[in-house]
């Protein structure tokens, strides 16, 4: 593998590089100890619809938060709940279902994606993970993805070295490139819905990989020399 341990921090239906760093390490850990972050991939994910790239939010609740003296909020992620006052759920399966009806694989794995979504789940990290972990069945992964134990680790302290431990956790990141796919020579282009028009859109959700690509999603995730 090209990766010991990979640390990432929780996602909404993560970008293809956060599925990369998953299957090319032995081992990966969710971060369960951080403080929540806006305008990340934490209540977020980018997909690509017949007029460009659409960008689906998870709202949460804010109740619980307490601010700073700076008004930012400051409360751990594993303590956000959604808000399911807002009509997200029903604005994203539309959104989901105008992109990818017609992709090859949307029907066949959209059941195993909206019985979670329709579960109700109170908690973002929860929901997260279980989407996580239910797209690397579905792709195959067989890495090991768990929920660290709530400490957190401080980025470039001496732990992620000693244990091996390759931080992603601010890296994969919707405004900035992480440069992964390229190291692991995976920005190549797969068959898309809007291609033909738009062309190839590198580094969306990894549900585009997946209802595009569907069995196939695999090649598209691993090291070549590690298959």
């Amino acid at each position: 593998m090209v990766f010991e341990t990979s640390l990432l921090s929780t996602a909404y239906f993560p970008p293809i590089e956060y599925f990369a760093a998953i299957a090319n390490s032995v081992r990966a850990e969710i971060e369960s100890g951080e403080m929540y972050q806006k305008q990340s991939y934490r209540t977020r994910c980018h997909i690509n619809g017949a007029n460009g790239l659409l960008v689906l939010t998870l709202p949460v609740l804010r109740s619980a938060a307490k601010e700073n003296g700076t008004g930012s909020h400051k409360l751990p992620t594993s303590q956000l709940k959604i808000d399911y006052s807002k009509p997200w759920l029903l604005q994203h399966k539309r959104a989901l279902e105008a992109a990818y009806m017609s992709s090859p694989f949307f029907e066949y794995y959209m059941d195993d994606i909206y019985g979670i979504l329709d579960s109700g789940e109170e908690s973002l990290l929860t929901l997260n993970t279980r989407l996580t972990h239910k797209i690397a069945e579905l792709i195959g992964i067989e890495t090991p993805i768990v929920l660290n134990d709530g400490e957190f680790i401080q980025p470039g302290s001496d732990e992620l070295a000693s244990r091996k431990i390759s931080d992603f956790r601010e890296s994969v990141h919707p405004k900035r490139d992480s440069g992964l796919l390229e190291r692991l020579k995976l920005n190549k282009p797969y068959w898309q819905v809007f291609s033909g028009k738009q062309g190839f859109v590198q580094n969306l959700s990894i549900l585009d990989l997946l209802f595009n690509e569907g069995p196939n999603s695999i090649s598209f995730l691993e090291f070549e020399s590690h298959r």
